[in-house]
């Protein structure tokens, strides 16, 4: 055949791709899109059993806490405070109990024997779970390297950058979105070290048993009163931070997030061409 003819010829056979069955040819289908999945190891067995134990924990003592709260809603200052003494504060509701002042002509139900069993419980699962992961994340190295911010981190343009973000409520990245920013480094490590140990302590600064033991553990808050109130402002500073969290996490991509949580791996996709026209997908 003549040259641009032969030419024509072998362009098309290499434009549409032909398979060969038995002594035919038939061409194949049109390329499909396919999904490429990258599976990625995100969080270790431990550091999720201990997110869902804190969790369930944290819950419980948030409804237990908020019972006891109700039952006498007004806080003082220093190692005594009962229904005749002036107080710090007191909270807008009714108490559940009919000898507590707060102004209101009824009172709520009272369940204040079982929120103060269950409050204890859950304090020490609480307790025991972060000793645990406050342990392995200091020999396993996931403090060094997913936690501790670098000295760039800290830098102001830095930190400038991500405050910036967050105000003006920009999506991260996909990069960006699976790596912790210097603001949620900073955060992690202050309710890690700084707030549970403080609300640990406050909570045995209460329990007249521990405070017989260790009495100093008190005597440095201002008395038992004192600690009740510190632990009440600590207690809605880590709800403050649970709220955040939980928000982070659904701009952030909440069924992914939950997804690494559960099952401790993450899934990136991104389209491809299956020529064959398979919908397969590779993994």
């Amino acid at each position: 055949m003549p040259a641009e003819r032969a030419a024509w010829y072998h362009s098309r056979v290499s434009d549409s791709a032909y398979v060969a069955s038995g002594a035919s040819a038939v061409p194949a289908a049109v390329p499909t899109a396919i999904a490429t999945k990258t599976v990625t190891s995100r969080h270790s067995a431990l550091v999720r059993v201990t997110h869902w134990i804190t969790t369930l924990c944290f819950f419980a003592l948030l409804v237990t806490g908020a019972e006891i709260v109700i039952s006498h809603p007004r806080f003082y200052w220093g190692e005594t405070g009962n229904d005749l003494t002036p107080t710090l504060f007191k909270l807008p509701i009714p108490a559940s109990r009919r000898l507590v002042p707060t102004g209101y002509k009824y009172v709520l139900p009272d369940a204040n024997g079982w929120s103060r069993y269950l409050h204890f419980q859950a304090s020490w699962v609480v307790v025991l779970t972060g000793l645990l992961y406050a342990i392995s994340i200091l020999f396993s190295g996931h403090l060094r390297e997913n936690l501790l911010p670098g000295k760039a981190d800290l830098s102001w343009p830095a930190v400038s950058t991500v405050i910036s973000g967050h105000l003006r409520f920009k999506r991260p990245s996909e990069a960006e979105a699976w790596s912790y920013n210097v603001l949620q480094r900073l955060s992690y490590l202050f309710v890690i070290f700084v707030l549970f140990p403080l609300v640990i302590w406050t909570g045995l600064a209460m329990s007249p048993a521990f405070v017989s033991a260790v009495p100093a553990a008190v005597n440095v808050l201002g008395g038992q009163q004192s600690a009740r109130t510190l632990h009440f402002f600590v207690s809605l500073a880590l709800l403050l931070f649970l709220l955040v969290h939980v928000v982070m996490v659904w701009r952030a991509g909440f069924r992914s997030r939950m997804r690494a949580m559960i099952t401790g791996t993450i899934i990136t996709g991104r389209a491809g061409t299956n020529p064959a026209g398979s919908n397969t997908e590779r993994t």
